[in-house]
């Protein structure tokens, strides 16, 4: 179908007899004569003209606008592209270039020496731009994911060693807080233990300053026995003596305990004597008598002796009931009360 559009200004337009008059009309090299310095462009008979310049521009065109060329049956890629406004927008001009009837034989020669319309190649270089942009900054954009994401585990793994180290300190602190409480704790108990052995140190030495004390003369004169306990007192009545009431003094003492003179004197009996065991009497030099009775041993039996000094041991020989010294003190052949005479003496008993 021929085109009506106006021929470009300078392009020569033969006339063509109609297919009634001469019949289908094919062209030749001597029926068609290029113009000199112009490209003339023939057009076929029922069809648009379709030259090899053209088609290259379109193709070209194209190519700059869209960047690749894709077929419908193809599966779609996820590309960021140009909008599809800008592609069909280049794609219609391409078309409207091609069906220009008549087009300018120097616009056809620029597009063919330049190999792209000048309106394409400014959007396909913009297009190219935008492109270049966007995976500029998809890129920036995954770099700056990637050193966020670094710096977020390097926050986290520093976040780790500090929480790590302040459990280590507080275990530290928790250790020696329990070696420190231990040490104190054990501190206190040697320091109780100590104070209670002092104190039992101070006990003995106390009790053993007590014993010295009575054991010691006082003046002239000092206690039968040490460690003794007091049974059965003087006048004490009871079956268990001959005349009916206690005679003397007994001294409770384990046996082996040491018998002393209570004063300096000489020893005038020691021997058995029947009910009151081995029996050492000791005269002092005022002629008070002395009896020790019941003894297990007998040190001295006879001489003089000085006070304090051990004449016997303590015994449970004669009529007793357990080991313990009898003493009796006779002045006159007459017996008095132990404890009386002893404390005139000036000791405690």
């Amino acid at each position: 179908m021929a085109s009506n559009l106006p021929a470009p200004e300078g392009t020569e337009i033969q006339e063509q007899p109609t297919a009634g008059a001469w019949g289908e009309w094919n062209p030749t090299e001597d029926s068609v004569r290029p113009v000199r310095g112009k490209h003339r462009v023939a057009r076929q008979r029922g069809g648009l003209a379709r030259s090899s310049t053209v088609l290259g521009v379109g193709v070209i065109a194209a190519v700059g606008a869209g960047g690749i060329a894709t077929a419908q049956d193809r599966p779609q890629v996820a590309i960021s592209l140009p909008s599809l406004s800008d592609v069909m927008e280049t794609g219609s001009s391409g078309d409207n270039a091609r069906r220009a009837d008549g087009g300018s034989s120097e616009a056809a020669a620029a597009a063919a020496g330049s190999g792209i319309i000048p309106r394409q190649a400014d959007r396909g270089t913009d297009a190219g731009e935008v492109l270049r942009n966007r995976i500029l900054q998809q890129a920036e954009s995954q770099q700056d994911a990637a050193e966020a994401q670094v710096r977020a585990e390097a926050e986290r793994i520093a976040q780790e060693a500090a929480a790590q180290e302040a459990k280590d300190k507080r275990e530290d602190a928790r250790k020696v807080a329990e070696e420190a409480a231990a040490e104190a704790e054990a501190k206190t108990a040697r320091e109780a233990a100590q104070a209670r052995e002092a104190a039992e140190a101070k006990a003995e030495q106390a009790a053993q300053a007590e014993r010295e004390r009575v054991a010691k003369p006082s003046g002239a004169y000092s206690l039968p026995t040490s460690a003794y306990t007091l049974t059965s007192r003087y006048g004490a009545s009871g079956s268990m003596w001959s005349s009916g009431h206690h005679t003397g003094l007994d001294f409770a003492a384990p046996t082996g305990t040491p018998a002393k003179a209570v004063a300096a004197g000489k020893i005038v009996s020691a021997g058995w004597s029947g009910a009151y065991g081995y029996r050492i009497v000791l005269e002092l030099e005022d002629g008070t008598e002395v009896w020790y009775c019941h003894l297990s041993s007998m040190s001295v039996t006879s001489g003089s002796v000085a006070a304090g000094e051990t004449i016997g041991r303590v015994g449970a020989t004669g009529n007793v009931t357990g080991p313990h010294l009898h003493l009796e003190v006779r002045t006159g052949g007459s017996t008095v009360d132990p404890m009386a005479w002893l404390n005139s003496k000036g000791l405690k008993v």
